[in-house]
């Protein structure tokens, strides 16, 4: 458990700390700044998966932090970018969105790549935002300190953020310092989910992540964007401690099943063989995996499509 120091909010004559505090924090910025590590990072587990590359989360994820007086909902979103189909358009507008009902927002910028353009744009969003922003500086353990000083003064300019700190998402720099402060900003509030409870995500739509992410780690630079992943059941085997999950790959091209599968089917094995280690993690369980790819041509513009695949587009 971690102890931080609430001394100055001990009331008169008591030890007690005050009333428990809740609120939810909305985590924003530009694909690919570490968003997602962040959230984990102060969850202190891995709740949505990461990689290397642009406009890995797709969907709106809740994480819980549980203290002994506070609760913190963290709301990850996916990275702000200039949408090319209909599931981009669904991704900025969950980005956009997510800032309704939030007690203070994380804005996230990648300091060791540099502030660019696409931070700005973000910034003149915020600035119509009536909830308190942090600017949250991340992998500053391998930028350049003195022009990552100077990019942060020169983006205070731009806009009166609430406040400003420097973290690694990847190696815990300063996350407890981050954590002090969000408490500032929590109200007296109800506990939304039980102490034992790290996120609202059902398991059909972590199992398809843990698979998404290993196709995105292993598979080439043309294809991840256009990949999707269809739980199509998770049965518990009777008498044994075995879960069976059969699951599809969508891709949009016939060339892309291919590379998906690999010669001998090695790279679609491989992708199982990861993913079935992560999901024994998360399950407790052993796990028999079925794994197949199929094709659904331009499916990120299909509503319907995206709906089975779990993401949460609106009907109209």
């Amino acid at each position: 458990m971690l102890s931080l120091n609430f001394t100055h909010l001990k009331k008169k004559g008591s030890d007690l700390l005050s009333e428990f505090r809740s609120g939810f924090a909305a985590i924003i910025g530009r694909a690919n700044v570490g968003k997602s590590s962040l959230m984990n990072a102060l969850i202190g587990e891995k709740l949505a998966i990461v990689s290397d590359k642009p406009q890995t989360t797709r969907n709106r994820i809740q994480g819980v932090l549980t203290r002994q007086n506070y609760q913190i909902v963290f709301v990850d979103t996916p990275g702000i970018h200039k949408p090319k189909n209909k599931l981009g358009e669904h991704m900025v507008k969950t980005a956009q969105n997510a800032l309704s009902g939030m007690e203070v927002v994380l804005f996230v910028v990648d300091i060791a790549d540099g502030i660019g353009y696409g931070d700005h744009k973000i910034v003149e969003w915020l600035k119509d935002s009536p909830e308190p922003v942090i600017l949250v500086a991340n992998k500053i353990d391998i930028a350049d300190k003195e022009r990552a000083n100077a990019q942060i003064e020169d983006f205070q300019r731009r806009m009166n953020f609430d406040d400003v700190i420097a973290v690694s998402a990847l190696n815990g720099t300063n996350i407890q310092t981050l954590e002090k402060k969000l408490y500032e900003y929590l109200p007296e509030g109800p506990k939304y989910y039980p102490d034992d409870m790290m996120t609202d995500q059902p398991e059909r739509v972590i199992l398809s992540e843990i698979i998404r992410e290993k196709a995105l780690h292993l598979l080439k630079e043309e294809v991840p964007h256009g990949i999707g992943v269809d739980i199509e059941s998770i049965e518990d085997r009777e008498g044994r401690d075995l879960t069976e999950v059969r699951a599809s790959i969508i891709c949009e091209k016939s060339s892309h099943k291919g590379i998906i599968i690999g010669k001998g089917g090695k790279m679609l094995k491989a992708i199982g063989s990861l993913s079935r280690a992560d999901m024994e993690k998360f399950l407790g369980t052993q796990v028999y995996l079925e794994l197949f790819v199929k094709v659904k041509d331009n499916w990120r513009n299909d509503l319907r499509t995206m709906r089975e695949l779990g993401y949460d587009i609106r009907k109209s």
